[in-house]
């Protein structure tokens, strides 16, 4: 058997940045099902308008990267940004003057 072992290069974390409009109803409604779909594809809120989310390849990143692109609303900007874990252990995050941990991979059952 072949066995890849996973590292903090091969493991990856997705981000989604988006700026959307939301001056009518019709833009606000875009815009929340996007944050939704987001959402159900496993994407936690880091902030407002930052999603990401923790894959184990990068294949698996490739795949939801894949599947927000599908879901892109009509209006505004998105970009997407593929990072390995030891790229996003670097971050230095702050509340307020403190710092404060780097968020942790959510535990995911993964069938194959």
């Amino acid at each position: 058997m072949n066995f890849t072992r996973f590292n903090a290069y091969q493991i990856m974390w997705v981000l989604v940045f988006f700026d959307l409009p939301t001056e009518t109803k019709k833009d606000r409604k875009a815009a929340s099902k996007f944050r939704k779909r987001l959402l159900d594809d496993g994407f936690t809120m880091f902030q407002f308008s930052i999603y990401l989310r923790h894959c184990p390849s990068r294949e698996n990143a490739e795949v939801h990267i894949k599947r927000t692109k599908m879901n892109l609303p009509a209006h505004g900007q998105v970009g997407i940004l593929k990072v390995t874990d030891k790229q996003f252990g670097n971050m230095e995050i702050f509340h307020g003057h403190k710092i404060s941990e780097n968020p942790a991979p959510v535990q995911q059952l993964e069938l194959f």
